[in-house]
């Protein structure tokens, strides 16, 4: 995809930036703290505010940003710290995560954090979840254990976190309240690649995050199962999907593909879309009209955060 753009678009008519309604598309981005040619984690975490409040600045509607331990390159292991310093240096933006790894904690203390959250920024926070290890074998052992029966529990982890959220958990039959309660509600998201989660989020009244930056599968199949099978909840009444891409941005598409963070060679190059902003937003309509949204969270990484910026300020100029 990324190496040849001139066979990878068709052509189309109209403004990219809608989809087949006219609605204008939802920006947001997605956010993994990369520590960018071996710059140190205070200054990829102060990147990671400039980004936030930029984004804000060009009219994104939302800055969230991801959870990976024991990982060098990368420096946010705690999406719930970070956005409660981002909070405090933006206005508006909603913030969220994607994703907070539920098979490694307490329901209890995830809806206590978020719920702390939502009530320091009203109306602003999301919660993103994933079922992901999110580091390698050890790094994930050492943080809780045994994660392949953690992944087995996650439904009862699921189901608990939202009855903590809606306010009708008990514990052996005692009332336990997340506290404290926010007067507006956070929206709560199903991250994931395939199926499995798409259902997990259809079952449990939650919207869906197709991740195409990590799947090489276009997301038609498990956006039409989590459609299919949503169960309305005391939260959210209607089915409601995004798509996380990973793409780079430039005034010309070989500046693009020079600044793209993955080479041809890469497998991952299927998952990564880069070109001039008219070029990657014919990508991402598409794409939008494919799976009927037009919410999108955008990945990019670049060589340096001076292009990082570059990117989705281009991005951002054709909404």
């Amino acid at each position: 995809m990324v190496a040849n753009l001139s066979e990878t678009f068709s052509e189309s008519s109209g403004d990219d930036t809608q989809d087949r309604s006219g609605e204008k598309f939802s920006l947001g981005v997605l956010d993994l703290v990369p520590r960018l040619n071996g710059a140190s984690a205070e200054h990829a975490l102060q990147q990671a505010v400039l980004l936030a409040q930029q984004a804000e600045a060009w009219g994104y509607k939302r800055y969230w940003t991801s959870e990976h331990h024991d990982m060098a390159d990368l420096a946010s292991a705690s999406p719930e710290v970070l956005l409660s310093h981002i909070g405090a240096k933006t206005d508006t933006i909603l913030l969220g995560s994607g994703a907070v790894l539920l098979p490694h904690y307490s329901p209890l203390k995830v809806a206590e954090s978020f719920h702390l959250l939502a009530s320091l920024y009203p109306g602003r926070i999301e919660l993103g979840l994933g079922r992901a290890p999110g580091g390698g074998p050890h790094a994930t052992m050492a943080l809780s254990g045994n994660y392949l029966q953690h992944v087995s529990n996650l439904p009862a982890k699921l189901a608990s976190l939202t009855e903590l959220l809606e306010g009708r958990f008990a514990y052996e039959d005692v009332p336990v309240t997340a506290r404290p309660i926010p007067e507006i509600p956070l929206s709560i998201w199903m991250l994931g690649t395939n199926v499995k989660s798409a259902t997990y989020a259809a079952q449990f009244g939650m919207g869906y995050v197709f991740g195409k930056f990590m799947s090489d599968s276009d997301g038609v199949e498990a956006v039409r199962r989590y459609r299919e099978e949503f169960v309305p909840s005391a939260g959210q009444k209607e089915p409601e999907v995004m798509v996380a891409f990973s793409a780079m941005c430039a005034a010309n598409e070989n500046d693009a593909l020079n600044w793209s963070s993955f080479n041809k060679e890469d497998k991952e190059v299927k998952r990564h879309v880069a070109g001039t902003p008219e070029q990657v937003w014919q990508y991402i309509r598409q794409a939008g009209q494919r799976l009927d949204t037009n919410q999108i969270l955008m990945v990019t990484a670049g060589p340096d955060y001076e292009r990082r910026l570059e990117s989705y300020r281009l991005l951002a100029g054709l909404r």
